[in-house]
């Protein structure tokens, strides 16, 4: 008897010192490296960038497959989700030190029947170690880490820290992860505000993202919910008839998954994106690694301002389906006849399409695929109405010649002095166009809204609003003809103010003269224009190629009293705990380019343009007392521009079609600029000045030199603008055309903006649910009760931070 005692006890001590040996070699990394205090304290799960407005307002996100997180802190958790949680996964979260030793031995004597055994600690500690299933042996080992891990975790965070880690960490199907996420994904709440059935829809899919997902398997989730409701009730966390009420009710989700097309100005944070990746290039993390926007959970802050944002995509839409009707309505558009003669255009495009490789990838020939290509099938193509987008029955040839023929149009808007870029709108519809039309890269023919630049270098070369000039066609030699036509020129000498308020192409081209080809070229760099537009006569009338975002570059100049300043759009960058890694300083942006008496009198020009020009009578309707702008139309139609700006605020507008030859009939419209351009333009500024929280002040007027020699105002101006019969010119803006032709056209469906908040509760953010908090949180012991160490906190003898 004594005998098999002795060997008892040897056999007991044996193997208690193996173990312990067993865990000391774990710790010591002998199986694998283990994470260290610092990384524990600094969790490097993988979280998505997330961008913001000026105002805070989420604007979106970049991340991978597991980078989708929001990282939240206990505070900002619904007290509904963590009494879910605890009550459903860790009865007795509260009393042990991240090993519960009684749920640990009956999962292995029943064989895990009744549930596992690790606390919500061992799955915080397996998801910071990323484990995998893999062999029986390999998952000992693991075991043995995570509970390493579990303990480390509880020497050093408070319960409320693993809680918070833990809810950021885990997946709750569909790719996302976090409880943040979740909570907008499946509900469009911040998960503070998540009620209780919400909270046990998604605390129950915890045992099975795939299984209990709502929108997979809803008897399955709905099931599982009422498991969690009742574990509450079991817990003291819910009240027996709240129970026997929720458990009836449906579950009602509002899924709506963030994705590149879900938030605030889809094309600028595609933009936003790239130049990142560049920034951070040079942006070290303490380690000496780069920072990754998709890992590495950063917060960028810009300056784009999500009201105007939305209304500039509001005017758009509500004006271009007006002009793609009427393009519609074109003879060569109608028939088809414009892709007779570019079917090369369209053979690129079917070969450039997903379609074309995904056949090709499956082994189709190049005439099977092109067969397939001419076969109807039910697809989705753009359209405008509220949902961009419309079901119908077309062969994917058609598909492509339709959306070629859809009308773009782009739109900034930015601070003329401080350079800060308020909205950005790169086309008509991010989901559907992914091409940017407002961004460096992106260049069309600018037509007359180029001309400011060349009548701001002619006064900085003597000449003054009043001087006259010929409207003549002019001749620059053999080869550098300017293109204006005889009809175009009235033959008349006018004064400089009223040559640019008409935008006369021979008037502007005799100033040409007077300031040269290569001078212009020059003073169009010195506006800080990175393109270099060559030293062409036909640069006059606006032939050459220029962005939307360089165009507003130059703007800077009139609005901001004689300064350029390159437009920007970020503030600053911080880590994923709110340290500042990157600030911006565009102070060194903004240089003196003309004097501001110049500006002054360039300001006082362009306002002709919109009292009584090409852009008659716009500054009356919206009621400002002083505005600036500029009409700019391109050969066959094929661009329109609107420049224009108060002295607290300047826009552009560019409308075209991506291939220049779609476009209307070159005779169709007067003053082209006025018509497809300004309308978007005016209804942009009219909801700005109407929105009085953004301070844009209707009232506002320019700063006048002191030293001005002559009084400058409206009615001197006014004075100075002939009469000018105007004679449509190719490629010149004359009057604002029959407009009242396109508003019958105008849609009754109010479409809206698109971007949408991340979540449905940005605008009016509802009061937190109240919730009675218990006086003892579930398996909490009494606060007389001591509660006594065990080996491991002994191994790991370090104090838990104090709450």
């Amino acid at each position: 008897m004594r005998r098999s005692v002795k060997v008892f006890w040897q056999i007991f001590f044996g193997g208690f010192v193996a173990f312990v040996l067993l865990v000391m070699l774990a710790g010591w990394g002998v199986f694998g490296p283990m994470p260290s205090l610092e990384r524990l304290e600094n969790p490097s799960i993988l979280q998505a960038t997330e961008v913001f407005a000026d105002d805070g307002t989420l604007m979106g996100k970049y991340y991978l497959e597991k980078g989708n997180r929001s990282n939240v802190d206990y505070k900002d958790i619904s007290k509904h989700v963590v009494d879910a949680l605890i009550s459903t996964e860790d009865e007795r979260f509260y009393n042990h030190s991240g090993i519960d030793f009684k749920s640990t031995l009956r999962a292995i004597i029943l064989a895990g029947s009744e549930g596992g055994g690790s606390t919500i600690t061992q799955q915080l500690a397996k998801a910071l170690l990323d484990h995998e299933r893999k062999s029986r042996a390999i998952r000992v080992i693991q075991k043995l880490k995570e509970w390493i891990i579990a303990v480390k975790l509880e020497r050093n965070f408070t319960k409320e820290e693993i809680i918070a880690l833990y809810l950021n960490a885990v997946p709750f199907g569909n790719n996302v992860y976090g409880i943040r996420n979740a909570s907008l994904t499946f509900f469009q709440k911040e998960p503070d505000r998540l009620k209780v059935e919400e909270a046990a829809v998604l605390i129950g899919m915890l045992k099975g993202n795939s299984l209990y997902n709502p929108l997979r398997n809803e008897k399955a989730s709905f099931d599982r919910r009422n498991i969690v409701l009742r574990q509450m009730v079991k817990n003291n966390k819910l009240a027996e008839a709240e129970f026997n009420k929720l458990r009836v009710q449906p579950i009602k989700t509002n899924f709506k998954k963030l994705d590149e097309n879900t938030g605030y100005a889809p094309y600028f944070r595609e933009v936003l994106r790239e130049d990142l990746k560049t920034i951070l290039k040079d942006v070290k993390k303490p380690d000496g690694e780069s920072y990754d926007i998709y890992d590495d959970g950063l917060r960028v802050f810009t300056t784009i301002n999500p009201r105007m944002q939305e209304y500039a995509e509001e005017a758009i839409a509500e004006w271009m389906p007006t002009m793609q009707k009427y393009l519609n309505a074109t003879g060569i558009i109608k028939s088809g006849a414009v892709w007779k003669e570019h079917e090369n255009v369209l053979q690129s495009a079917m070969k450039n399409s997903d379609r074309w490789a995904n056949m090709k990838e499956d082994g189709y020939t190049d005439e099977e695929i092109r067969r397939a290509f001419k076969k109807k099938v039910p697809m989705k193509v753009f359209a405008w109405n509220s949902k961009r987008e419309k079901d119908t029955v077309m062969t994917p040839s058609d598909s492509i010649r339709y959306h070629r023929q859809v009308m773009q149009a782009s739109f900034m808007a930015m601070d003329p002095v401080t350079g800060e870029i308020k909205a950005w709108v790169g086309g008509v519809n991010f989901k559907t166009f992914k091409y940017d039309h407002v961004n460096l890269k992106t260049k069309r023919q600018v037509g007359s809204s180029i001309k400011p630049f060349l009548y701001a270098q002619a006064m900085e070369l003597g000449m003054r609003p009043e001087d006259p000039v010929q409207d003549v066609q002019q001749d620059f030699g053999s080869k550098r003809l300017v293109p204006a036509t005889t009809n175009s020129c009235t033959g008349r000498t006018m004064t400089m103010a009223s040559a640019l308020a008409w935008s006369k192409n021979c008037a502007s081209a005799y100033i040409m003269k007077q300031v040269g080809p290569e001078a212009f070229e020059s003073f169009v760099n010195r506006l800080g224009i990175p393109t270099d537009i060559g030293p062409h006569p036909a640069n006059a009338l606006g032939a050459c190629d220029l962005s939307l975002y360089e165009m507003l570059w130059g703007y800077t100049v009139f609005a901001g009293g004689g300064f350029t300043t390159k437009p920007w759009y970020i503030s600053r960058i911080e880590d994923r705990n709110g340290n500042v890694i990157k600030r911006f300083d565009y102070s060194v942006n903004r240089k003196e380019t003309i004097s501001q008496a110049i500006a002054y009198k360039m300001v006082r020009m362009m306002q002709g343009t919109v009292d009584v020009g090409t852009a008659a009578g716009l500054r009356s309707r919206l009621g400002a007392a002083e505005m600036g702008g500029k009409t700019g139309t391109t050969n066959d139609n094929s661009d329109a521009w609107f420049m224009g700006y108060s002295p607290q605020l300047l826009a552009g507008v560019w409308v075209g079609c991506d291939d220049r030859f779609v476009r209307l009939n070159k005779n169709d419209t007067r003053g082209y600029g006025g018509i497809a351009a300004r309308p978007i333009w005016e209804s942009f500024y009219r909801k700005v000045y109407a929105d009085k929280k953004l301070g844009i002040d209707r009232d506002a007027r320019f700063s006048k030199p002191d030293d001005l020699e002559l009084e400058m105002n409206s009615a001197d101006f006014l004075n100075l603008l002939d009469e000018i019969p105007p004679p449509a010119a190719e490629g010149e803006d004359q009057g604002i055309g029959d407009e009242e032709d396109f508003e019958i056209l105008k849609p009754r469906e109010y479409i809206g903006p698109e971007s949408k908040p991340v979540t449905d509760d940005d605008k009016k953010k509802p009061e937190k649910e109240p919730v009675v908090t218990p006086p003892v949180k579930i398996g909490e012991p009494e606060k007389d009760s001591v509660k006594k160490k065990n080996i491991f906190q002994k191994i790991f003898g370090k104090k838990k931070k104090t709450e």
